[in-house]
């Protein structure tokens, strides 16, 4: 009884993370084709290959069509589809916080000569003295 113990165990111990991980895949493939199938227009997904779009028809069996830009629009493989996401909504808020304004020339020669400044974004660039036209 005891020589069937050891090679029981190993098997055992082999199968059950096997017969886990082939579960997950499993579930994890029913979900892509349930995505998949449920595309309609006007979702908001992006494909395998990082491609943000809006579902324009998903009338074909395999293919739908994404617009990429105001009338840009692309067939597709329903396989490409990775994952449906929300819809970017931009308030007045996000739009007023992307101004940025760009550091002057001086600081910009102060940062890269080591030379800390709090009050400005260090950068490691390096700015080159303007070239001199017509002196040899």
């Amino acid at each position: 009884m005891q020589q069937l113990l050891l090679p029981l165990l190993l098997v055992l111990v082999l199968a059950v993370p096997l017969v886990m991980s082939t579960r997950k895949q499993k579930k994890q493939q029913a979900a892509q084709q349930d995505l998949q199938s449920s595309l309609s227009a006007g979702d908001r997904v992006m494909t395998t290959s990082g491609l943000y779009g809006t579902v324009a028809d998903a009338s074909g069996d395999n293919t739908i069509d994404i617009e990429i830009a105001p009338g840009v629009v692309t067939t597709w493989l329903r396989l490409a589809v990775r994952e449906k996401v929300e819809p970017v909504v931009e308030t007045e808020e996000d739009s007023a916080d992307e101004v940025v304004e760009a550091p002057a020339e001086e600081s910009i020669i102060e940062s890269s000569s080591g030379i800390k400044n709090d009050d400005e974004p260090q950068t490691t660039a390096q700015v080159a003295p303007p070239l001199e036209h017509g002196k040899k």
